[in-house]
Order: C-alpha cells, then structure tokens, then sequence
C-alpha cells in the first residue's frame, strides 16, 4: 500500500481531519524556531480514540507524531517528517473546577488567558505567564515546562501539575497522578506499557550510583528553570529513590518532555490566588547590561512579583512599532537596559507604595540606575505587553541578519548571574558578536540572541560555535542550557554534554520503554537532530530575484518583507486579548487562515517555485482567499508583516499569469460602474439587486447591494458653492475635502454632512477635481490601475497641500491610501511622502483642531447624548480611533465610549461574495455583533467606515452613522 493509499484510510477512520495537501504540510512545517521540516501529513484529532488511531497507524507504518498546539515553540518541538498532531483546534475545553482543591482540568488546547479569563470571577488564576500567553495552549506549556515572567512567585507549569491523562505509544491510555510509593510499587506489575514504564523507572533509578550521577551532572537543584532532558532529578525527590517525599508523580516527568514520552489529552493543574490589585512597577534604567544585572541580586530582596530584563536593541525596535510605540512611555534617555520590578501588596497601596520606596533607595544607595519611574494600574499592564512583544520586534529587523535563536534560553543559580553574563560579554566578543539581551533576570533566565545571518555558511558556523561555546560555559556555572523553551533540535544535542553521557544513556532508555518503536515526536531531547540542519533558509543560496509593481525597499524585498514573520503566532490570540489580528483565523480556527500561514507559504513558494512566476501557485490563492486586508497585522503584529500589501501584489502577480475574473473586474472598477449607474441612479438601484442578477455577480441573495444616492456628492457640491451660514470668511483655515468614490455615489449625506459641519465651525472647505481613491483596485490587485491613481492624485495634491491647508478626508480605508499604498506605488516618493504628512482622517483633523483650542464645547449643544464608537480597521491600524472619541467628546454632555471590537467582516467586496458571506458574518459575530445587541436603542453608534456600517445594519438591523454626522447633530442651532 501508498503513502497515499495509507493516508486516505486514515483520513476516513478519524472523526477529525487529515489534511496531506502540499500547502498544509508547508505551513506546518515551521514553527517559532529557525527550522523547517516538511510533513508526512497534518492530522486535526476531535476525540482520544482519534489519537489512539492515529499512534496506531504510527506503530504500523513506521513514522512518527508530532504533537503541537499553537506552534510558538522556539527549539523546533513542533515539527517534523511525520504526522502533525495539531490539537488546537478541537481539544479546548475547560472541563471542571474544584474551588475548594484548587484545582482546574482542561484540555491541552486551552489557551492560558483564556483559562485565566475563566479563573478570574473564582479569584484565582494560572500562574505560569509566558510572553505568548493570549495564544500558547496548556499542552504546549506542559511539553515545554513553561514559566515566564511569574516564576520567581508562582513556580513553573511542573509545580503546578496534579494529574495527565495521556495516550501512551502503543495507544493505551493512562492516568499519572500524585500516588503514594506503595501505588507506585503496585503499578509496576502487569503486562501493559504502562506497567513496564513503572518497572523501568523503579529499575533505573533505584540504583544509588545512578542517583549519584543524576546529582552530580544535572543543573544545580537552586535552578528551579530548567528544561535540561527529562527531569528525573525531579523523580529523585521521592523516598522510592533516596529522597523523602513518601508520594511520586511520574505526571512531572511528562511534563517538559516535549511530547517524546506520550500525548497528553487532558491535564490537571493546581491554581493559587490571584495576585495583589496593589501593584506597582519600578522600571529602573542603566547604561549598561552588567550593571543591570548586578543590581538583581539587590532587588531580589524585595520579595517582587516579576524582575524582567530589557535591552537597548529590543526598545529601538519599538520605536517604530505603532503598537508598540505608545507602550515606552515611560522611558528616559537612551538606557541601554531597564529593569521591570514589581512589587505588590494584598494590604494597601500606601504598602506597596512602601515597598516600591525602599527597592529605589536599595537600588540608589547602590549605585544602580539612573532613573526608576514608578508605574500603576494599567500602565503596568502596557509595559508587560513591550516586553511580550521582544521576540516578535525582533522578527522586525530590516535584512539577513537577525536574531538567532541558538543560545536563547540558559539559566544560571541567581548568583552566578554576574558572573556568567561577564564571561558570556567576553565570548561574544572573541566572536566578534553584539548579542541581544532580554531577560527573566530574576530567575537567573536569559534569552540571549546572537545577530547571524543564516542564509550564508558563515552564520551557520557561528550558529553552532557560539551554541557549543555558551554550552561549555553554562556546564562551568552547573546551569541549564534551557530555562523554559525546551531541548527540541536547537539543544538537544548538547544534552549528553550537560547532563553527563551516563545520564544521556539512561535518558535513551526511558525513551525506549515509553516509545518501544519511536513513534513519539522522534529526532528531540534524545537521538536528537543536528542543530545546525534543516534551517529554514540554505546556506549559500541564490537570493531569489522578485519584481514587484509595489516598492519594497524599505525590507529590501517582499521575500524578506514576509520572511520578518519569525513564527511567534500573535495572529493566533483570540478575541479576548483585544485587538482585530486574525479576523479569518479567528472566524475559522485555521491555521491556513493566520497571517503566519500568508507569510510563510509566500516565503515558501516565492523561494523553492520553479515557475517562471513564482506567485503562480493554487497554493498562494488558497492561503491568501480568506484575507480581508484589514491591516490589523500591520501594527499588531510586532514583526510588522502587512500580509494585505502582500496579498494585493501576490493578487496582481497570480492574476497576471491566470486571468481576472469578470466578478473582479466590476468590483475593481466600481467607481466607474457608480459613474455610469448614477445617470439613472432608481434603475440603477432596482436592477442590481435582482436576483437574478447578485446570482449572475456571485452576490450572496442575503445582501441588498449599496443604493446609489440620487446625486452624488460632487454634484451637490456644484450646487452649493456659496457659503451661506456666515462662519467662513477671508481668515478662515482652509481644508481641502478628498471627495473619495463611496462618499460621491452612496453616503453623500454623511459628505454633506461633513461640509456643513466644517462651514459652521469656521473653516473654509476646498474641493479640486482629482482621481478616486483606487481601494477597490487594490482589494482585488489591479495595481497598474492603483498605480495610475496614485500618480496623478499625488501630482494633484501635492502643490497644493500643507501644513495650514491639509488634505483631510471622510472613508478611512480611502483616504488612509495616501498615507500607506500610494507610498510604494508612487513615481515621485519623495513628493508622495511629504503629501502623506499633511493628509488627515477628518477625525484626526477634528482632534488636532480641538487640542489646538480652535474647536470647543461651546460650539455644541448642551443635549446629553451617549455613543458608542466602532472603529474601522484601517483607523486602527493607520490612524487611531482615539482621535473620534476626542472629537464625538467635545460636546459637554456626550458619553462616548469605544466598542473593544476586532473587524466587523464585511471588507468592501469580501462581504458580499456568495462564497464568503457566512465567514463574514461569522466575522461579525466574534466580537461587534453581540457587543451591539447589547446596546441601548438610544446609544448612537458611529463607524467611519461605509462597509462597517452596511455590515452592522445586516448583522444588527441597527443603523450606525458617520462620526461627523453625529458630531453636526450636536452643534447649537
């Protein structure tokens, strides 16, 4: 029988999915690390027995599983040339609590906020808190024995283990849970795999010189981070083997074991009590690395609730994060590090206030630190979100040389820390080497990062001399080469090294009696893979030469504008971390549907293709189909990949080679359509929204095609050149008002609206002849055409357009085209960008008037009226939706709050489509549609954005209006 053969049965025996197509195992052939292993097949398991079936079929074909979650692993764990088991997507319920045990039981696809989430009303919570908490799922920080920045109060996720049920390697099933050493003896007799696990255990660790050995070679017990193997030091604890606990559980041995011993399906775990509301965050500042260091060892007196490390290198990337950006706040001067303390009190926050005293005195009659701000309540909060974003920043370094991952999780006993960093500093050095700091410096744990390029053979060699080389030095200090992330490829090798060749040997023979046949994620912690191997990247290749119609230059190329997605999975965070990044991946559950799916199978095909173009592939179309170019990864995602350019140039280069549709092309040319409609714009009307005719335009039957006005905009505006409201005169501020396409043929309300209002607030609006905005060109790829608009728009604008007259305009995602798109298709860059500085969304005009004092509440009505903002997702991205709660504030008794909503789904023309109407609706249900049901019918709702409106209304029955509709409704009359 065939692979083939062999997989299409075991795709019909499961209850879940197998999918062996060659764009799902590209996109599982990569996780979070540097590697790059493609798959036999990717399985998606709904059940146990679908596991059991599926280490069965490992059994008999000779291959292995490899169990993931949320893929963010940084040491390769999660892949492999078997069979992904990915168990993210059905395994996620929380399945019981017991309040007065403390204890929770989940799924291994629970993700960690969103346990936390279910924990807060019962006041406790999970402690264990990595950067990739809104996405990482228990399984994966059960594999991994994950920590992050809570460990120095909390523990590690093995502390908190009470009970795993897992599939073992021949599909049995077991229970590992805390029993006493008589249980254990119990379990040791009998026929199944289990039972010669036990007997195993029992045999190996029995023997006094073998618990010598584990003593002497294993990291120093005062290490609680570490990751080095399996942890049968741990096991050691236990009277059965020379210890003193009189209970065992062998559950802590699975736990940090990466998936190579069984596959967890449900896992118990101890929860404590939530941490203080008194808190307070010292971010201390020093001039340099060491001294920041150095000042640990006093700050750790202070019984803090994290101590967390960041470089200079990680805060300048921030600097041009828009997420992130706002998030450093509170940085003086040019650090070369700072310090997170925190310190907390469950008293008061006079007490806390105490103790954030005396840690700055003790740091000052030290000599540590130049400056210690003192942060509270949710700036606290923004600054852990800087620090979560390291890994992801990093990704967004311009160019080949990036941040390795080779040596980027070793742990030293907390006095040795100095010490370790000192020889660490005179490595790197030798090597001619800058490293990248960030820290969980109170843990003794640092995520060092040596900046190689591994696309040429000299990076790969500095990869492994520098790996070799950081091993024998944290062997010197008795530390662990992993703190949290794991051996996976990237260390497993060195194990027999830090742990002793002894050690490593009885470590193959544990494998062996859990794993007779090697069918458990194989090639990790032992019998490792060579970790200078299997690199995403070859070494020595031939950059492959892209021509793009866009200008990519500022990532030197649109391979590495998608090559900066690092695999750090921030598009995988669910509604509740806030945010719009992922709506498909959030509507569908899907990897394929992430934007570290877009930009991986992009880098995939753009460097292996052997088509003459290399955006020709299937593959491409289908990843990149359920994009809604919503932007949102363009600032939230911290490496800063915008797959929705990405998508609009794969869209211009795919369709190029196959043709556009004539669906495509009528959107594309809506404008033009709308042109010609607006003749006789009731039959217009009437017509398209036939039956007959949304089936013939692959229109779904549940949508009413947007009406055209019975004048458009420009038409009005011919009409009403007068002023005659007697507020504009020769002094006025002028403005010139971009009269975009869905204004001037659908919303002309809202684009008289917005004239009037600026009339009556004293400014004198301009209208010119210019071309349409080209969004409906870009959303569907005809990038010539996009191309020819922004020229001529930029050669219209840009004489006329200043600082004292800006070009400000009503549809976000039409005028924000200025200040994005028109920057990489521009002729004139140079002109493009200083027209970019002076264009506004008429909400961010309206803020900056308002703080300037040229607008104010005396203008307005003294009515109370409650809104509530919906942002559309270009705002968010480009722009800020802060700038309509500023101007929908002015009035003295409006209440406005802003909706904590993701995108609303319909994205212009996606919405519409037949065959994307239920995703978009699904979209819409995520996060806006419940939060807008549950609005008072009196609340007014604004969105700025025309298909955010048609969306709420077919979703909601709710009308929403344009912010400045709502804002002239407000003025005194």
């Amino acid at each position: 029988m065939s692979h083939s053969q062999a997989l299409e049965q075991l795709a019909d025996s499961l209850e879940g999915t197998l999918l062996y197509d060659n764009l799902h195992k590209t996109l599982y052939a990569t996780d979070a690390s540097a590697y790059r292993i493609i798959p036999l097949a990717v399985a998606l398991p709904k059940s146990d027995e679908d596991i059991v079936r599926l280490v069965k079929f490992a059994n008999e074909h000779k291959t292995t599983l490899i169990p993931r979650t949320a893929g963010t692993s940084l040491a390769g764990q999660t892949i492999g040339d078997g069979i992904v088991v990915d168990v993210s997507k059905y395994f996620t319920q929380i399945i019981g609590f017991d309040a007065e045990k403390k204890i929770v039981t989940v799924q291994p696809g629970v993700i960690r906020d969103e346990l936390n989430l279910y924990l807060k009303p019962h006041g406790v919570f999970f402690g264990p808190n990595t950067s990739t908490s809104n996405r990482c799922m228990i399984g994966g920080m059960v594999g991994n024995n994950s920590s992050g920045t809570t460990s120095i109060r909390y523990g590690v996720t093995r502390d908190k283990i009470v009970e795993i049920k897992a599939v073992l390697a021949d599909g049995s099933k077991a229970v590992f849970s805390t029993i006493t050493s008589a249980e254990f003896l119990e379990k040791t007799k009998g026929d199944s795999l289990e039972s010669a696990i036990y007997r195993k255990l029992y045999e190996e660790l029995s023997i006094e010189a073998q618990q010598q050995e584990i003593k002497n070679e294993f990291p120093k017990p005062e290490i609680h981070r570490r990751n080095t193997g399996y942890a049968v030091d741990i096991l050691l604890q236990s009277d059965l083997f020379g210890g003193t606990e009189p209970t065992i559980n062998v559950g802590k041995l699975l736990c940090g074991s990466e998936g190579t011993l069984a596959i967890t399906t449900e896992v118990t775990l101890k929860v404590d009590d939530l941490p203080p509301s008194n808190n307070i965050m010292v971010v201390t500042h020093f001039d340099s690395i060491q001294e920041s260091l150095e000042a640990v060892m006093v700050a750790m007196k202070h019984h803090l609730y994290t101590c967390e490390m960041i470089d200079d290198t990680i805060l300048d990337c921030t600097k041009h994060n828009k997420e992130q950006s706002k998030n450093r706040f509170f940085i003086q001067g040019e650090p070369k590090a700072i310090m997170m303390f925190e310190v907390g009190s469950y008293i008061s926050m006079e007490e806390a206030e105490k103790q954030a005293d005396d840690l700055i005195r003790d740091l000052e009659a030290n000599k540590f630190g130049y400056a210690s701000p003192k942060l509270y309540g949710a700036d606290i909060e923004k600054v852990n979100e800087l620090r979560k974003a390291g890994l992801g920043l990093l990704g967004s370094i311009v160019g080949d040389d990036k941040a390795a991952d080779s040596i980027e999780d070793t742990a030293v006993e907390l006095s040795d820390l100095p010490n370790y960093i000192a020889d660490f500093s005179a490595m790197m050095q030798r090597h001619g080497q800058s490293a990248i700091y960030y820290a969980h410096a109170g843990a003794g744990e640092l995520h060092l990062r040596p900046v190689l390029n591994l696309k040429t053979r000299e990076g790969v060699y500095q990869f492994r001399n520098i790996a070799t080389e950081v091993a024998h030095l944290v062997k010197k200090y008795r530390g662990s080469l992993s703190g949290e992330h794991g051996d996976g490829i990237v260390r497993g090798e060195f194990l027999p090294y830090m742990i002793g060749e002894k050690n490593y040997e009885l470590l193959k023979r544990l494998k062996l009696a859990f794993d007779p046949n090697s069918v458990l994620n194989m090639g990790k912690i032992v019998n490792a893979l060579k970790m200078d191997e299997n690199f995403r990247f070859e070494a020595g290749r031939v950059e492959p030469e892209i021509e793009t119609i866009q200008d990519f230059s500022d990532s030197l190329g649109i391979l590495r504008a998608a090559e900066k997605c690092n695999g750090s999975g921030d598009c995988r965070k669910m509604p509740s971390a806030g945010g719009t990044l992922c709506p498909s991946y959030r509507a569908t559950r899907n990897e394929k549907d992430t934007t570290r799916a877009r930009a991986n199978a992009l880098r995939e095909y753009l460097t292996h293709s052997d088509k003459e173009n290399k955006f020709n592939h299937k593959e491409l179309y289908e990843v990149f189909e359920l994009c809604v170019s919503c932007k949102a990864c363009a600032s939230e995602c911290p490496s800063n990949v915008d797959v929705a350019t990405l998508k609009a140039e794969f869209l211009y280069q795919y369709q190029k080679t196959n043709g556009f549709s004539l669906r495509n092309k009528l959107f594309a040319n809506n404008a033009k359509m709308n042109k010609m409609g607006s003749m006789f714009p009731s039959l217009t009307n009437i017509v398209s929204n036939l039956s007959l005719v949304k089936k013939a335009m692959g229109i779904a039957p549940e949508r009413e095609v947007p009406h055209l006005a019975k004048q458009t905009f420009r038409k009005w505006l011919s009409n009403n050149k007068v002023n005659n409201n007697g507020n504009v005169n020769s002094n006025s501020k002028k403005v010139v008002l971009f009269c975009d396409e869905f204004t001037n043929y659908y919303d002309v309300n809202v684009g008289i609206d917005a004239f009037e209002l600026l009339n009556a607030l004293g400014y004198e609006v301009i209208t010119v002849e210019h071309e349409e905005s080209g969004r409906a060109y870009l959303s569907k790829g005809f990038l010539e055409e996009a191309k020819m608009l922004a020229v001529k728009n930029v050669a219209t604008f840009a004489p006329i357009i200043s600082e004292d007259c800006p070009l400000i305009g009503i549809e976000p995602s039409a005028i924000l085209t200025f200040r994005d798109e028109y920057l990489r298709l521009a002729e004139d860059k140079t002109a493009a960008q200083e027209l970019a500085k002076n264009v506004l969304t008429i909400e961010e005009f309206f803020k900056k008037e308002i703080l300037a004092g040229h607008i104010h509440a005396g203008q307005f009505s003294t009515n109370e009226k409650q809104i509530k903002i919906h942002g559309h997702c270009h705002q968010k991205s480009l722009s800020a939706v802060e700038a309509t709660f500023t101007m929908l504030n002015v009035p003295k008794n409006n209440t406005v709050t802003i909706y904590n909503s993701g995108c609303c789904g319909m994205a212009g023309s996606f919405g519409y489509e037949a065959e994307h109407y239920d995703i978009s609706m699904k979209m819409g249900e995520d996060t806006l549609f419940p939060k807008i049901r549950a609005t008072d019918e009196n609340v007014a709702i604004a969105a700025a954005g025309t298909s955010c409106r048609h969306q709420i209304f077919d979703g909601t029955s709710r009308k929403a209006q344009h912010p400045v509709s709502i804002l002239k409704s407000c003025l005194k009359n």
